[in-house]
């Protein structure tokens, strides 16, 4: 009788919609992970691959399964920004499908990556008769709301020393992360991330690291005084 159960549980198991292990719709009813099934589309994209440009229609968003993507502004002189690096299991363009809009900045994929597609349409006639969807990505949206009011106060009121110091810091609230973070992206990705130039970042690392208040291993970074990070965070030179 025991076997016969949990025969039947691993049975019953195997038909939970797999959306529903993403963690803005974990907490879903299984028929409303069973519809997001229905309209979803599996894309892959190739390294440097565009997945959209700045100022096209949004005709949905995606949820990125594998990968990383780079989302970024271009200058009239063709100048990089990067604004956001999209990782596994975030959003990425779901404002502009909500809203209408077109999509604020371009998007590339930086590794091989695979990505559920939710079409528009199909998710604003879906959310009608699901509402509980909408409310569980709100969440998410708020926080994504949040990272960015806080990227934009740093590039426009902080000096490049408290910027790389915000971003250090924010590395080391993520999961799997503490006292030691791992940047991977190019140094000149980061520069463009924290809106300066590849020879200043260099610059700031090497000084923090003379006065003790980093160590850095190739991509791998120790911070050994974070009390000091936020310290520059707040505006505090500390010497750089």
């Amino acid at each position: 009788m025991v076997l016969i159960i949990l025969k039947m549980s691993k049975k019953a198991s195997e038909h939970i919609s797999p959306v529903l292990n993403i963690p803005i719709f974990r907490n879903l009813p299984e028929p409303a992970g069973r519809m997001l099934d229905g309209i979803l589309v599996r894309r892959e994209f190739s390294r440097g691959e565009n997945i959209f440009i700045e100022g096209s229609e949004s005709t949905g968003f995606y949820i990125i399964m594998k990968g990383r993507v780079k989302v970024f502004k271009l200058s009239s002189d063709g100048k990089e920004q990067i604004l956001h690096i999209v990782g596994s299991k975030e959003l990425l363009g779901a404002v502009s499908a909500f809203a209408g809009n077109p999509y604020p900045a371009h998007a590339d994929a930086m590794e091989k990556t695979k990505a559920l597609f939710f079409p528009r349409k199909d998710f604003l006639a879906l959310i009608k008769n699901e509402p509980s969807v909408v409310m569980n990505m709100m969440a998410n949206l708020s926080m994504r709301l949040q990272y960015f009011t806080r990227m934009i106060e740093d590039l426009s009121l902080k000096e490049v020393p408290g910027r790389l110091a915000a971003y250090l810091l924010y590395l080391s609230r993520q999961p799997g992360y503490s006292e030691t973070v791992e940047i991977d992206i190019s140094r000149g990705q980061l520069a463009s991330l924290l809106g300066t130039i590849p020879e200043t970042l260099s610059r700031i690392l090497r000084r923090m690291s003379e006065k003790g208040i980093l160590e850095v291993s190739g991509r791998r970074i120790k911070l050994l005084k974070k009390k000091t990070l936020h310290d520059i965070v707040n505006g505090e030179k500390a010497g750089l």
